[in-house]
């Protein structure tokens, strides 16, 4: 048995950082924005219990792989003597603020809890997921959402659809790094959120609250994400997501973005993606389901 998944990037609309936890972490508000463009996982059965990663391009020792690991949290956690081999087709850029190791986690949680028929519940894989960082659950819940907390109290929203354009520097940013650095401001007051549970987020809201804490402090330690950020600006309003590296800025068209995109300096990377409400993870996870009446 087999099956393919993607494992969807996100970005970060808005991050406000409220303020330090006692364990450290700190309390957060943002908006996750799903979208149609990420890697691509495939799981195939073993005929033994092991777990094997195949990752072209990824530098990084397989055991220590998050896909690795999600696959050897949910074994443990259902007791299954079956293994997988999954390789994982790469797109998105590490380090990026979009998600990349998170949502590879959550989808390797999600197909091999369908493949290894484990019948955990979605809020359960999520509980799951939590161990692993705290971006994997809202890729395991498979909405767009606001998240409070460390990212773990997901508020289900929609958007109106639109165009990203995602532009990632060559370098990597360390979100340990970012959150622990002195020079990061800790003291955003908070907004209500709860009361906009499954809305549909307008325009005008969310350019009211956009935003991220974190880009004067990224910006200041790599001056290549500002100047990226800044030429991004002369098109359309440009912000970071997440800790980086990656800057986005929003289009009405595909055509609109990839008009610009084809404008950037050269050497640069980036790629254009539809935002999305539901996971193309759940989605095609829904469609197996249906096919095999299961």
């Amino acid at each position: 048995m087999s099956l393919q998944l993607p494992a969807p990037a996100k970005l970060n609309l808005f991050l406000r950082i409220l303020g330090r936890r006692p364990d450290g972490y700190h309390e957060l508000q943002t908006l996750f924005q799903l979208l149609d463009y990420g890697d691509t996982l495939d799981f195939e059965l073993r005929s033994d219990s092991g777990l094997s990663v195949e990752a072209p391009g990824v530098d990084v020792p397989e055991r220590d792989n998050l896909v690795y690991r999600a696959a050897q949290l949910l074994q443990n956690t259902c007791g299954t003597a079956q293994g997988a081999h999954i390789r994982l087709q790469k797109r998105l850029p590490a380090g990026g603020g979009i998600g990349g190791g998170s949502s590879d986690a959550a989808t390797t949680l999600l197909g091999l809890n369908h493949l290894w028929r484990c019948g955990l519940s979605v809020d359960e894989l999520a509980k799951l997921g939590r161990q692993l960082g705290a971006d994997v659950p809202v890729f395991v819940a498979g909405h767009t959402a606001l998240a409070e907390g460390t990212g773990e109290r997901l508020v289900p929203v929609r958007t109106a659809p639109c165009h990203f354009l995602v532009l990632a520097p060559d370098c990597h940013v360390s979100t340990a790094a970012v959150f622990g650095h002195p020079g990061l401001t800790r003291d955003s007051a908070a907004i209500t959120l709860a009361h906009l549970r499954d809305r549909v987020l307008d325009s005008d809201w969310l350019q009211s609250h956009a935003g991220n804490d974190c880009e004067p402090l990224v910006e200041q330690l790599y001056p290549e994400i500002q100047a990226t950020r800044q030429w991004l600006q002369q098109h359309a309003r440009a912000q970071l997501t997440g800790t980086g590296a990656c800057v986005f800025a929003a289009f009405p068209s595909e055509s609109e973005a990839q008009e610009v995109l084809e404008q950037r300096p050269e050497g640069w990377r980036g790629f254009i993606a539809a935002s999305v409400n539901t996971s193309p993870a759940h989605t095609a996870l829904a469609k197996l389901t249906s096919t095999s009446g299961k």
